[in-house]
């Protein structure tokens, strides 16, 4: 699977189709009496690796224990051959399947009642438990943490090579993630249920398109947004040269996104060579006769290639629905199995090719978070209408052809995860202090921090100062959090309008639960929902704003304590009364005994 590209053909008598005995029974004939293979292999890889797609791999070994007591002793030799190769070549699959290594255990009982227990070490597979996923394609490009090289984490700083660079490191990463069984599942579903590995790289497109057009919508003058804007044309030139073209596929679809190309006061600063150089990406890209541009310069390519990964998902559709599974006398179209197996293992052997790439650990972080953002087409539209609304009478620019771009991404839905967003918070969080907090005193300056955060269209999220002119580890923290998982959860609607509050009966927080101590200004209350809650707890906040919710289903089933907040007009349970009696016995209490406690 890992070797070069596979142009061997089929033997002669499977063209039309054979049974599952003639094949198997081909590729138990591939061993010699010593084990070793004859000839190709390249029957059985397809064998063991297509079958999922007629049969489970259970249903395979099954096939394999029935051929077991008729041979003669040699082909019995040559079965145990083949199914140590399965386990050598294949282990993943037992890896993954309990249930193939619970019928292998009942193969290997069927060869001890016949007495060939002496055959059972070529079957083992216990070692498969001890060996490390690390020999993923994925691993082998890592990013490097020298602290003697810096760079600048600084969007207006990096040169698009840079950019370029650090964007083929992270989609490369995401697409070596993909395994064999994941291009599998997708040509069994057609979609991408249950396939968390090939959802993430959509994902990461869907991101970088979207941030693409964010960071050109996040300048406030027409000239600052054709400077981005002539930026990442330099940044597709270079991905261009990469052979990284699933990114290119997404920086050129975001440029042309209508929210974009509408800008014509924007398009009227963009040169003619810009635009002329957006003209040949757009033709290189386009879908005309199914994407022949496209296909001709991927072939002319030798070496480290990204793919645009929906244009080869769905050739493996076209060729799972113009082929059918079986032909004439229930027999399997082994050609359709050559066919699928030969598409997705050129996909698998561009994992084997890594690129030489010098990626900074710092300015992954950064992008990473950044890419992590999430907003409605919706909002994106709003704020390119507010940059330059309808009725702008700037000159039109000169007219260039949309580009038609893969839309096999457009229909999922990002899946944040709380967890892997503070994960990326805190590694750029460490990365920025790490690179501006020269002292070292956990304080980096406001200056700083204002173009950081130029890097992310946060324009709306506000910054609590608590310190004039420096910010600390916690605020950036705090800030960052909020921002993220607004924009990668629920976009702009989610903003909460929390003003600080004192509170003049017992409340507690709606986003912890814990109790608002103090005797005035305990805490912060949205003025839009009525959410209540603490003042480290309103940058964590989890839940949308209700009034700024739209379509949000009032019948989700019950709330469970602390994970809503009480309306006027409700009453609480008993069960919350008598707590609230109890808490302020103690606070009535605290204030007698202590008057000078607050909190």
């Amino acid at each position: 699977m890992t070797q070069g590209k596979v142009t061997m053909s089929l033997p002669g008598h499977f063209t039309k189709g054979a049974s599952w005995e003639e094949v198997i029974q081909a590729c138990i004939q591939s061993f010699d009496v010593e084990g070793s293979v004859c000839g190709s292999s390249h029957l059985m890889n397809i064998t063991l690796t297509m079958h999922r797609l007629l049969m489970s791999s259970s249903d395979l070994l099954e096939k394999l224990t029935s051929l077991y007591p008729l041979p003669s002793r040699p082909n019995a030799l040559r079965i145990c051959y083949f199914i140590r190769y399965w386990i050598q070549e294949f282990w993943t699959m037992f890896r993954l399947h309990s249930s193939l290594s619970d019928s292998m255990e009942q193969f290997q009982d069927l060869i001890r009642d016949q007495g060939q227990e002496r055959l059972c070490p070529l079957l083992q597979t216990q070692w498969i438990n001890d060996r490390h996923w690390s020999q993923k394609p994925s691993q082998k490009i890592k990013a490097n943490s020298s602290k003697k090289r810096k760079v600048s984490l600084l969007f207006d700083h990096l040169e698009p090579i840079e950019l370029a660079e650090h964007l083929t490191y992270l989609e490369f990463k995401s697409f070596c993630r993909i395994s064999f069984a994941d291009y599998q599942n997708y040509i069994r579903s057609c979609c991408m249920k249950d396939n968390p590995m090939m959802e993430r790289s959509i994902t990461l497109c869907n991101g970088i398109s979207q941030w693409v057009q964010l960071m050109v919508l996040s300048r406030p003058t027409a000239q600052l947004r054709a400077e981005v804007f002539t930026k990442f044309i330099h940044v597709a030139q270079s991905l261009h040269l990469m052979h990284n073209f699933n990114t290119l596929m997404a920086v050129v679809g975001g440029l042309c996104h209508s929210s974009i190309s509408r800008l014509k006061e924007t398009s009227s600063h963009v040169s003619h060579e810009v635009t002329k150089v957006l003209n040949e990406m757009t033709d290189l890209l386009s879908s005309c006769r199914n994407y022949d541009n496209y296909r001709q310069a991927y072939s002319r390519c030798a070496g480290f290639k990204i793919p645009i990964l929906g244009v080869h998902l769905k050739d493996l559709i076209s060729v799972n629905e113009a082929m059918s599974d079986y032909v004439e006398d229930n027999k399997v179209n082994v050609q359709k199995l050559q066919a699928l197996y030969n598409h997705i293992n050129e996909l698998i052997q561009l994992q084997q090719i890594t690129p030489q790439l010098d990626a900074n650990k710092d300015l992954v972080h950064l992008l990473t978070l950044s890419l992590d953002l999430y907003y409605t087409e919706d909002e994106i539209y709003e704020l390119s209408y507010t940059r330059e609304p309808k009725n702008s009478k700037a000159p039109p620019a000169t007219p260039s052809r949309p580009p038609v771009v893969v839309n096999w991404a457009s229909g999922v839905p990002p899946k944040p995860d709380p967890k892997t967003i503070s994960k990326h918070v805190q590694r750029m969080v460490d990365s920025v202090f790490k690179n501006y907090d020269h002292d070292e005193n956990g304080f980096i300056s406001q200056g700083d921090f204002e173009k950081i955060a130029a890097s992310f269209p946060f324009s709306f999220c506000v910054m609590d100062k608590e310190k004039e002119g420096l910010i600390s580890r916690e605020e950036i923290t705090a800030y960052f959090m909020r921002a993220s998982v607004i924009c990668s959860k629920l976009g702009l609607g989610f903003v909460h309008n929390f003003q600080e509050t004192t509170y003049m009966k017992p409340t507690f927080c709606d986003n912890c639960s814990g109790f608002l101590w103090g005797v005035i200004k305990q805490g912060y209350r949205c003025r839009d929902c009525g959410m209540n809650c603490h003042r480290l707890c309103k940058d964590q906040v989890a839940f949308e704003c209700k009034k700024n919710a739209k379509g949000s289903s009032t019948s989700e089933g019950p709330l469970t304590p602390g994970s809503g907040w009480a309306t006027q007009g409700h009453s609480e349970p008993s069960q919350s009364r008598s707590c609230v009696v109890l808490v302020v016995c103690i606070v009535l209490l605290k204030v007698n005994l202590r008057p000078s406690l607050r909190s």
